[in-house]
């Protein structure tokens, strides 16, 4: 049997991938991320996922999923930021404006060579912030581990005022393109009524 591994330490992906039923390790490919400006965004998610893929297959045997999500605003590409006063100034440049969220995940089966590379862009729109709203939001949550600033799941006032696209994709992977994309290579979720 095929063994699943994640190439990532995320928990909002662990989490995804547990709930869709899957059995696998984790296995973080470790790898720095870095944005090459000649390429689109859409493009920069997809080299960086097969990277982190690649990478993960010379650490384990199996099939690696790897991923990496960023937000896209104005022409210009936002990955974690590396504190709250840059998180803060992330959210309220996404205030009142729509945005792309865009991941870029490959699946690679270490036995068979076969690999899966996919993009998938959710577009989301956030309603006009005000200061203290943002600050309370940054002084309550992590904010530094994740694309842009902020988890969507995490949002109790709703800051977005519409989602065009897969919601999972805004959290960190787009699920029902990945468990098409890991059937594919031989993986399938666990039955949970057994």
């Amino acid at each position: 049997m095929k063994k699943l591994i994640l190439a990532s330490s995320s928990p909002r992906r662990v989490e995804l991938l547990k709930k869709a039923g899957f059995d696998f390790e984790v296995c973080p490919s470790g790898i720095h991320e870095v944005i090459n400006p000649t390429l689109s965004p859409q493009e920069n998610a997809t080299q960086i996922s097969k990277d982190k893929a690649r990478h993960g297959a010379q650490k384990k045997e199996g099939v690696i999923l790897a991923a990496d999500t960023f937000v896209v605003c104005r022409g210009k590409i936002f990955e974690k930021p590396k504190d709250k006063n840059e998180a803060f100034h992330m959210i309220q440049f996404f205030s009142g404006v729509s945005q792309d969220v865009i991941t870029g995940f490959t699946i690679l089966d270490t036995q068979s060579q076969k690999e899966i590379s996919q993009t998938v862009l959710t577009r989301l729109r956030f309603r006009k912030l005000n200061t203290k709203e943002i600050k309370n939001y940054i002084d309550n949550n992590d904010v530094t581990d994740k694309s842009g600033g902020y988890a969507i799941q995490e949002i109790k006032d709703p800051f977005i005022e519409k989602v065009q696209g897969s919601f999972t994709n805004v959290i960190g992977l787009p699920i029902e393109e990945v468990i098409q994309a890991l059937k594919a290579c031989g993986i399938e979720p666990f039955d949970k009524k057994k």
